[in-house]
C-alpha cells in the first residue's frame, strides 16, 4: 500500500491512488517563527490579543478560527489614503533560536510518510481587512485602487521575504496558505476585479515557493470560488481547500481535473455542530466520495486545518472516508491504518 504521501501524489499528479486522501492525513503543518513566537497566544475563549501588525483578534468558544475586533478605535487603517502612516510590518529577523525551534518540529516530522509543510495566514486580501475592516476593504478595492494595489505591493514583498527565509532555514516540500476569497455563496468581488489585485502578487509568491522546493502550494479559502479557479491554476495553486458543496464539486473536476486538485467538499455545517451524530458524519462523506470522484479530488472536512469544532467530528468523518475506500478501491482498513501519520490538530 501507498504511503500517505505518495497516494496524495498519485491523486494530485494523475497516478493510480489505491485509496481516497483522507483528509490531512498527508500533510503536516509546521509554523515559522512569524506564527509561533512574540506576545501570548490566542486561544479559544481567551482574551484578545493585538498581534504584529497591530491587529486585535479574538477567538470565540464554538468557532474555527479567530476574527479581527474592529470597532472604530481598533481599526489599524483610519484613512486609506495614508495607508503608510499606519501600517508597519514587523520584523522578520528572528534570531537563530527561533528558526531552531521550527526546524526541530519540521525535523520531526517523516518526509516519505507525509509532506512538510509550512503554515502561512492570513493571505494578501484577509490581510487587507484585517487591517482596515472587510466593508472598508472592499470598498476601497472599488474606488481607492490605487492605494490597494500599493498596499497589496508591500505585503506581497513582506511574504516573499517571509518565502526566502523559510525556504533557506526550513526547506519544506508544501506550503498551506490560507486567504479566503468569498462567502457560502458568492466570492467577495468580481473574477476580473479579483484577477488585477491577486492574480500577479500570488504567481509571484507562490512561484517562489515552488522554485524553491516546495512540490505543493496548498491554498484554503473555505467559500464560494469556483469562477477563480482559472486564476488559482495561474497563480500556481495545485490544491484548493476549503472547496464548499456550494461550488458543485463534481462540475469543477468534470472542468479541470488534472489541473488543479480539491480539496473538501464536506461543509462544516453540515457534520460540526451540537448534537452531531456518526450517522451524520456518514451522509456527508457517501454524498463527497463518489467512485467519479477518485483522482483530482480529495475528501475533508471545509475548514482550514486538521480538526473540528465540536470534539469527534474529525475523527469520525476520518473513520467514514476509510470506510469509502475500503468499499470503492476494494483497499484493506489494516492497511490503510497502519501506513496512517499521527496528525497534529490545529484547530478544535
Amino acid at each position: 500500500m501507498l504511503t500517505a504521501k505518495e497516494n496524495m501524489r498519485q491523486t494530485i499528479f494523475g497516478g493510480s491512488p489505491d485509496r481516497f486522501v483522507n483528509q490531512y492525513e498527508a500533510i503536516s503543518m509546521v509554523f515559522t517563527p512569524s506564527l509561533s513566537t512574540g506576545g501570548p497566544r490566542l486561544v479559544p475563549g481567551g482574551e484578545p490579543v493585538v498581534n504584529a501588525w497591530g491587529v486585535t483578534n479574538s477567538w470565540p468558544e464554538g468557532v474555527p478560527g479567530s476574527f479581527p475586533v474592529h470597532t472604530p478605535e481598533l481599526i489599524v487603517i483610519k484613512d486609506i489614503e495614508r495607508w503608510q502612516d499606519y501600517v508597519k510590518a514587523p520584523s522578520l529577523d528572528f534570531p537563530q533560536e527561533a528558526w531552531d525551534m521550527s526546524k526541530s518540529m519540521m525535523d520531526a516530522v517523516d518526509g516519505n510518510l507525509s509532506y512538510k509543510a509550512i503554515f502561512v495566514a492570513p493571505g494578501l486580501f484577509e490581510q487587507t481587512h484585517h487591517l482596515s475592516e472587510i466593508k472598508n476593504a472592499l470598498i476601497y478595492y472599488a474606488l481607492n485602487p490605487k492605494e490597494m494595489h500599493e498596499l497589496l505591493k508591500y505585503l506581497t514583498e513582506y511574504e516573499l521575504e517571509l518565502a526566502e527565509k523559510v525556504c533557506a532555514n526550513l526547506h519544506p516540500d508544501a506550503m498551506f496558505h490560507h486567504d479566503d476569497w468569498g462567502s457560502e455563496a458568492s466570492t467577495f468581488m468580481s473574477p476580473d476585479m479579483f484577477a488585477d489585485f491577486f492574480v500577479e502578487p500570488y504567481k509571484q509568491i507562490y512561484g517562489y515557493y515552488h522554485e524553491h522546493g516546495c512540490e505543493l502550494v496548498i491554498h484554503h479559502s473555505d467559500s464560494y470560488a469556483a469562477t477563480l479557479v482559472p486564476y488559482m491554476i495561474e497563480m500556481g495553486i495545485d490544491v484548493w481547500q476549503g472547496v464548499m458543496q456550494s461550488n458543485d464539486t463534481p462540475a469543477l473536476l468534470e472542468k479541470y481535473r488534472g489541473q488543479i486538485t480539491f480539496m473538501g467538499d464536506i461543509d462544516n455545517k453540515a457534520v460540526d455542530f451540537v448534537g452531531w451524530t456518526q450517522e451524520d458524519a456518514r451522509k456527508a462523506v457517501h454524498r463527497a466520495c463518489k467512485d467519479t470522484n477518485t483522482r483530482s479530488f480529495i475528501p475533508c472536512i471545509t475548514q482550514g486545518g486538521a480538526g473540528s469544532v465540536y470534539p469527534g467530528t474529525y475523527a469520525a468523518l476520518s473513520e467514514e472516508i476509510d470506510a469509502r475506500s475500503v468499499e470503492l478501491f476494494g483497499a484493506n482498513l489494516e492497511e490503510i491504518q497502519a501506513n496512517r501519520v499521527p496528525q497534529t490538530t490545529l484547530f478544535g
